[in-house]
């Protein structure tokens, strides 16, 4: 493609005449008290402050959405022990039914053989053991509580495995709150500094954001095409959503933190890529040189690994950069993050 167009108090001594530097000094003192406040000589500083504040939180975002993942993938495998223990208990039950039956039917026909007896009363994993010293069970008895244990067991390390499950996911979720009260932490001091800059100060601010965010309208990305048809399709989602918000921990589709933009994106294409940035940097194929990228490669950004987006041609990302911005395409070289490499996906 050619270019992007928008998919204190004086002393005696000082109570003199005053000379003319003093009044003018007054009168500038007196004309600026009503006009809009000085530029503050520390909006550098703060700007300087939030910025870091953003990059805090969206590295710890990426943590946040690890934790997510490792959340949601024990949550599917817990879903799955539980069922294979129900489906163990149901057989359990099945034997303890059919013993039982043996039970009444030797009931009804004058009394129960010790053995059954025996099994009725004491627990299945020593049953065997006194039964044999009884000389009392049977071949075919002994193959029904031999498949009995059997189950037991595997009902008991079903239920041991889902236990261990639960204490790891309780310690994940854990993390994630964590993770959530320091994005927020950091999101919540964010604000704050901004707080104290002037009203002026703050539209700047905007406008420069508001510039950034319009820059995409008139980028050139020039025509080199992609490496693969799904990093093409993936890419043209991505293009697709140019515009929408950066909100931490979203994946889409209004809405998308850096990482969850690229995985939304492959989803559409039929492709399937971790969540986090991190993952993300060590999957398909790695591109060691800016200039072998070809549109639809992943590009990690941070020395942490900690940022990634799609390389858009011409030296451009389309990322969803941080808190306050929205997806966009913007320089690589300007972006503020150093570029780690590139990943292609195909």
């Amino acid at each position: 493609m050619a270019s992007h167009r928008r998919p204190k108090q004086s002393g005696p001594r000082c109570t003199g005449v005053l000379t003319v530097a003093t009044a003018a000094a007054v009168a500038f003192g007196t004309q600026s008290a009503s006009a809009d406040p000085l530029p503050d000589p520390n909006k550098k500083g703060v700007e300087a402050q939030v910025d870091r504040l953003y990059e805090q939180a969206t590295q710890a975002t990426e943590k946040y959405n690890g934790a997510k993942e490792r959340a949601d993938r024990l949550k599917k495998q817990i879903a799955v022990v539980q069922d294979e223990a129900a489906r163990k208990q149901g057989e359990l039950n099945e034997l303890r039914q059919r013993i039982g039956g043996l039970a009444a039917g030797q009931y009804r026909s004058g009394g129960i053989d010790p053995s059954i007896q025996l099994f009725l009363s004491e627990a299945p994993d020593t049953y065997l053991e006194k039964a044999f010293a009884l000389d009392r069970v049977g071949e075919r008895q002994t193959a029904v509580l031999q498949q009995f244990l059997s189950r037991q067991r595997a009902l008991q390390q079903q239920r041991q495995e889902a236990s261990g499950k639960l204490r790891d996911l309780d310690a994940v979720q854990k993390d994630l709150g964590n993770r959530k009260r320091e994005i927020q932490g950091k999101l919540s001091e964010a604000r704050r500094l901004l707080n104290t800059l002037s009203a002026k100060e703050r539209a700047r601010i905007d406008e420069a954001e508001d510039r950034a965010n319009r820059a995409g309208e008139r980028v050139d990305l020039g025509s080199e095409a992609s490496a693969s048809q799904r990093a093409a399709a993936a890419f043209a989602a991505a293009q697709g959503r140019v515009g929408l918000p950066y909100v931490w921990g979203a994946s889409g589709p209004s809405s998308f933190d850096c990482s969850g933009l690229t995985s939304w994106a492959f989803r559409q294409a039929d492709v399937s890529i971790p969540r986090t940035s991190q993952a993300q940097a060590n999957v398909g194929t790695r591109i060691n040189s800016l200039g072998d990228l070809k549109p639809g490669d992943l590009i990690i950004m941070r020395t942490d690994l900690s940022h990634v987006g799609f390389y858009a041609g011409n030296g451009q990302i389309l990322h969803s950069p941080k808190p306050g911005a929205k997806v966009r395409y913007e320089s690589i070289a300007r972006s503020g993050m150093p570029f780690m490499w590139g990943v292609r996906i195909g």
